[in-house]
């Protein structure tokens, strides 16, 4: 995918977009599996291309302002676990599969990723 087509994305919430990693054609034993026995298991991992804002926050009520703060309308979010780069290993139950430019992407809540491997280099 273009990283211009990339920055247009926008993941809402808790969703997080994961490029499936390419899976092995053969068993360990050597024998060829058929095309598309690997994305009908249960569990599939890739890579976290790009992650929504996070779990919203409620905004407070009127009467729980202090009048002496400054009112601010712009939404609150809890950020998520999962950063760019991050490998996932995510429920494929949980997840839509969608093609993009050729490409197939899995868009996940953060709820049905079960683990987060990351590579601190890529963060420093």
């Amino acid at each position: 995918m273009k990283p211009e087509k990339l920055n247009n994305l926008i993941l809402i919430g808790d969703r997080v977009l994961i490029k499936a990693k390419s899976a092995n054609s053969k068993t360990k034993g050597g024998l060829v599996l058929p095309p598309g026995y690997s994305e009908k298991e249960e569990v599939q991992s890739g890579y976290v291309i790009k992650t929504g804002p996070g779990y919203p926050i409620p905004l407070p009520r009127e009467s729980d302002i202090e009048p002496w703060k400054a009112k601010d309308d712009s939404p609150s979010y809890i950020p998520l676990q999962a950063k760019e780069g991050d490998m996932a290993l995510f429920l494929q139950k949980g997840a839509i599969e969608v093609e993009i430019d050729g490409e197939k992407y899995f868009i996940v809540s953060h709820q049905s990723i079960l683990l987060l491997e990351r590579d601190e280099e890529l963060f420093t």
